[in-house]
């Protein structure tokens, strides 16, 4: 699958199957929003996005709560 120019957000993106999707969408071609309630982990993942030559933004947020 070929997702160059597109632009994917991935929550629960620091670990798990979340990180996997990340990555994955990544290595296809997409820019890829990594959000998880975590900065550390978030931080992490999108290292090793940009390490691979991958495109990514970490965006730290909590979608358990309505505000």
């Amino acid at each position: 699958m070929k997702l160059e120019g597109k632009v994917a957000l991935v929550t629960g993106a620091g670990r798990g199957i979340g990180r996997t999707i990340a990555e994955h969408l990544a290595q296809a071609g997409a820019r890829v929003a990594v959000c998880a309630r975590t900065q550390f982990e978030i931080d992490e993942v999108v290292a090793t996005i940009k390490k691979a030559g991958g495109a990514a933004l970490a965006l730290p947020v909590d979608l358990s709560k309505p505000e």
